[in-house]
């Protein structure tokens, strides 16, 4: 209670009770024993007058507690609606209203910083690696040297052929050439704090995992388009037959409104011509998605009559959906057969100090790499082309 209210209020108690005893005297002297009227309309009023201090005392010290306690926004705006602040524009007397939000606000307001400790959510989150590898369908092999060699037949003269009596046999010629595989590397490198690797105890094994997701992308990425110049691999495609697009296509302008399911048909035959069964179709998931929307004239989705299994399938020859090949693009072919993984040194991981300035720094270099090389055997064994292109060789003319 504040002093000055304090006193005051001493000072009325005071009259009153010197009022009360004056009224009490007057009254025992009085023959009737009562005070005198004047004296009791004294003790009214300034009974009424403390009672009315009170009052006033409270309902100060009420408005003082209101006033000092913090509201969050919704409370605020709560209350200036009960107290009229849109009444004028709901009774359509005003098209708008305006009323002051005090900006001491709790609870709902903004915070700067981390006020409150968030909930954390363990690990590190990121997009998910490919499903299927490109090495994952290829036979794979181990070397020790930086070139993998074999040899290939590059040419083929039959004269095999029946002879009649004492006729001389024909003559068969056939071409050996030696093909190397030069070793590749593929790597990245990180440079990370020590303090980061000290206070976030996942990062290690992060890197690890996404590291070794973005080496294996980039080995699917060479062993489909490698170009062949040194450092890059010598890919499948690169090496593989071309989608036969003139008059020597056995399909060639004979397909009516041809589609990606009429090319992938003619490619199992391009293979087939060259007695190669195929075991794998690459497509870019565009281009997958796209050949499953297909529909007949009678509007029925063409795969029904083809896709079979969970799994993808085309006319019994499983799919790969790899973002590796380019949308548009197409690659047929007996992996098991027409192409070789080399592994000279394995993927692998490896964190140092010693890296140039790092001991002063403060920092850590993480390193993932592997050695591989690539021989593709059996060019034919292989059919690439662009679905535009195909498609429209096979279109009749």
């Amino acid at each position: 209670m504040e002093e000055n209210v304090k006193n005051q209020l001493d000072q009325l108690g005071n009259l009153i009770d010197a009022k009360l005893e004056k009224a009490y005297g007057q009254a025992v002297d009085s023959a009737t024993g009562k005070a005198d009227e004047m004296l009791k309309n004294e003790i009214k009023n300034l009974t009424e007058q403390f009672n009315s201090r009170i009052d006033a005392f409270e309902v100060s010290q009420k408005k003082q507690f209101e006033s000092s306690t913090k509201k969050s926004f919704k409370a605020q705006l709560m209350d200036a609606i009960k107290n009229g602040a849109v009444d004028s524009m709901v009774k359509g007397q005003a098209r708008s209203a305006q009323f002051e939000i005090k900006a001491d606000m709790t609870g709902d307001a903004d915070f700067s910083g981390e006020v409150i400790a968030a909930g954390r959510v363990d690990g590190i989150k990121y997009d998910p690696a490919r499903a299927v590898h490109m090495r994952s369908i290829l036979p794979q092999g181990t070397t020790a040297s930086d070139v993998v060699c074999f040899v290939k037949e590059s040419a083929y003269s039959d004269g095999t052929a029946t002879k009649a009596e004492g006729a001389t046999l024909g003559q068969s010629d056939f071409n050996l050439t030696a093909s190397n595989a030069i070793v590749t590397k593929i790597g990245a490198y990180f440079r990370v704090s020590e303090e980061m690797l000290a206070d976030a105890p996942a990062i290690a094994s992060y890197i690890s995992v996404r590291a070794g997701d973005k080496l294996m992308a980039q080995e699917d990425a060479q062993i489909l388009n490698g170009n062949g110049t040194a450092p890059n691999l010598s890919g499948i495609i690169t090496d593989s037959a071309d989608f036969v697009t003139g008059s020597g296509g056995a399909f060639y302008q004979s397909v009516e409104s041809a589609n990606e399911f009429d090319v992938l048909v003619a490619a199992l035959n391009q293979l087939a011509l060259s007695e190669f069964q195929a075991n794998y179709i690459i497509l870019n998931p565009s281009d997958f998605h796209k050949i499953l929307l297909l529909k007949d004239t009678q509007n029925n989705y063409l795969k029904d009559q083809v896709y079979a299994g969970l799994a993808p399938n085309f006319m019994g020859v499983n799919v790969i959906v790899n973002t590796a090949i380019a949308a548009g693009s197409f690659l047929v072919g007996n992996f098991a057969v027409g192409s070789q993984l080399w592994t000279r040194d394995n993927m692998s991981v490896e964190f140092y100090r010693e890296d140039g300035t790092n001991v002063r720094d403060g920092f850590v270099t993480a390193v993932v790499k592997e050695r591989i090389a690539l021989t593709n055997y059996l060019p034919n064994a292989f059919v690439n082309g662009s679905f535009s292109t195909a498609k429209a060789a096979l279109e009749t003319a």
